[in-house]
């Protein structure tokens, strides 16, 4: 750990507690469309995915899946922003991180991400960020990470990323770039953390 030189965040789950946010926003949507509250199947799915991919599974029939997405995106993601929290250790891990070490995020988040980062005032933090509207292909393919990679010049084993889901793992995989696990024991990585503080202790800060 003492040669890396990027750190590199999932948003979901990694900088954010989302998991409430996330079930109430795609519990409205369904319920616009009488459907029940979003399921633990489900969640688990819509967690790690693109809003896109995540639309196309709540709503497989074609005829409602236009709808749906056209219902989105009259929604104020704004109204949803309460239920989030940040990750504690966030602020103060990034404080060390920087400038010495560059900071980014590869998120399948899309359009919501400068919001996100605004409205909890870390827009300033991180050198590069790499939303799913940024490359051809979301995670678990490995496009963003690779476009971290080619952005700081530096090699994969010399960037790292944390996350934590096995689109995570995935993409770390393709990219051979090492992954730290944020609170998910199950995934293979390189290391496995509870607490953000923990990667401040590896990474000697």
């Amino acid at each position: 750990m003492k040669n890396v030189k990027v750190v590199a965040f999932d948003c979901d789950g990694v900088m954010f507690d989302t998991a409430q946010a996330n079930r109430i926003y795609y519990s409205h949507i369904l319920q616009h469309f009488g459907r029940p509250a979003l399921t633990e199947e489900q969640f688990r799915f819509v967690h790690m995915h693109t809003v896109h991919e995540s639309v196309a599974y709540l709503f497989p029939e074609e005829n409602t899946l236009e709808a749906a997405h056209v219902f989105r995106q009259t929604m104020d993601y704004r109204k949803y922003l309460s239920y989030l929290t940040v990750e504690p250790q966030l602020v103060s891990l990034l404080d060390k991180l920087r400038p010495r070490i560059k900071t980014a995020i590869a998120t399948n988040r899309t359009n919501t991400m400068e919001q996100l980062l605004a409205e909890f005032d870390l827009d300033g933090y991180f050198d590069l960020v790499v939303t799913s509207s940024d490359v051809q292909k979301p995670k678990p393919h490995p496009d963003a990470l690779f476009k971290i990679i080619d952005h700081f010049g530096h090699a994969p084993h010399q960037v790292i990323y944390i996350g934590d889901s096995q689109v995570d793992e995935l993409a770390a995989r393709a990219a051979k770039m090492p992954l730290v696990a944020y609170r998910n024991r199950e995934l293979a990585a390189e290391y496995h953390i509870d607490s953000l503080g923990e990667l401040e202790e590896l990474l000697e800060l």
